[in-house]
């Protein structure tokens, strides 16, 4: 296989994932070599991996604001999600018959979620509508915000669980999950949020959130990949998805991945100690005025999603009539990395479900680039990118493509 040199790219997907910071990378390598035992063994080696997994527990605990015994390791956001979104609402529909006395039809059960969520928690609430229970999904306005009244409409009595995003992968938008979860438990139901964006970028704390479950992934804030957990306010509303030698208290078996948790939870205390030195401030600083340079740069482009209610690192911008596959091999040509939406949507090779559901124009949607800072992201990498979309801007304009809405 050829050698990949190309090492000195800006890199601006952090929303995408992080670089594992260099401390994040030496706190694992001891449990890459010479720890690599079971942490369930007998042996002295398996019982310093089983302490450094205590440790790396309450380090996530500590980002959130819960109790370690409240954190469950996974292998990221994705399995964090499906098990919070299945493994709750069919757990709920178990206690409700087991209440009843008697077989219920699930869809009188409902399960609310929204537009814009990750596919992780979509296509979940897919299944749950495959099995059977009423999936019904709540709208966002043009800034991709859920409206409360409109959400308050959708809970029922009979609604078990809702599942809403704190931070959105795409447009950064942050929702009012605070308030929402209040309105689910007024209604009875169980709620669930994925942080897995807002962790580590923004304070998050589980008691001020209300949320029963709440998901985390290690590679969004400058940790592995492969690894992220669960948190559970109490560990008997999930019903596990899978079955073996009863690791996480059954909640989700399997040999723990130490090297991984490990370093997890160096980026969770790392991402901690950030936050309490301003950094997310700092970062939504520098966010501010490398957008106000696009704007400046390219008067055309629109900011998608709410301005002043969104990741300190996220600009998620649209070049109305552009192509985003073109501008991203344009900026890729000039050592630039980003990504024009998530990933996941970067695979399945449809349009954004996420700017969609803003109500965008197709020519919006279709020229949107997602520029996501980290906190190592500098004021130079910022100046350059804005120089040649500038650049390609100009070109695109020569060719009467770009134009403003």
């Amino acid at each position: 296989m050829k050698e990949n040199k190309r090492k000195n790219c800006i890199y601006l997907d952090h929303a995408a994932s992080t670089p594992v910071s260099g401390t994040v990378l030496e706190a694992m390598l001891p449990f890459l070599t010479d720890f690599q035992t079971n942490p369930h063994g007998s042996c002295y080696s398996a019982r310093y991996a089983l302490d450094a997994v205590k440790k790396a527990r309450k380090q996530v605990a500590e980002l959130i604001g819960s109790e370690p015994s409240g954190v469950f390791f996974t292998s990221g956001g994705t399995e964090s999600d499906n098990l919070a979104v299945l493994g709750i609402a069919r757990k709920a529909f178990e206690n409700r018959e087991k209440k009843a006395g008697k077989r219920l039809d699930k869809k009188d059960f409902r399960i609310v979620t929204s537009a814009i969520e990750h596919p992780a928690v979509l296509n979940a609430a897919k299944q749950l509508e495959n099995e059977g229970f009423d999936v019904v999904y709540a709208d966002v306005d043009s800034e991709g915000l859920i409206n409360e009244n409109d959400f308050e409409k959708l809970l029922t009595k009979k609604t078990l669980l809702v599942s809403i995003m704190t931070a959105n992968n795409e447009t950064g938008t942050i929702e009012p999950v605070g308030r929402l979860s209040a309105l689910a438990r007024e209604a009875g139901a169980l709620f669930h949020t994925d942080a897995v964006q807002a962790a580590g970028s923004i304070p998050f704390s589980v008691k001020e959130t209300g949320a029963d479950a709440v998901s985390l992934s290690a590679h969004k804030l400058n940790g592995p990949k492969g690894v992220g957990a669960l948190y559970l306010k109490n560990p008997a509303i999930v019903e596990p998805l899978m079955f073996g030698g009863g690791q996480e208290k059954g909640i989700r078996p399997g040999t723990l991945n130490v090297p991984g948790i490990v370093g997890f939870g160096k980026a969770c205390e790392e991402a901690a100690e950030r936050l309490e030195n301003g950094g997310a401030s700092r970062l939504a600083g520098l966010r501010d005025r490398f957008l106000d340079g696009i704007l400046e740069a390219v008067p055309e482009a629109h900011l998608n999603g709410s301005k002043d209610k969104r990741l300190p690192g996220n600009i998620n911008i649209s070049f109305p009539g552009c192509d985003s596959s073109t501008l991203l091999v344009m900026l890729d040509a000039a050592g630039i990395c980003a990504s024009g939406g998530s990933a996941c949507s970067s695979i399945s090779g449809r349009k954004s479900h996420v700017l969609t559901a803003l109500g965008l124009d197709d020519k919006v949607i279709n020229g949107a680039l997602r520029l996501t800072l980290g906190h190592e992201t500098t004021e130079e990498e910022t100046k350059k990118c804005i120089g040649e979309l500038a650049r390609i801007a100009d070109n695109y304009r020569k060719m009467g493509i770009l134009r403003a809405l």
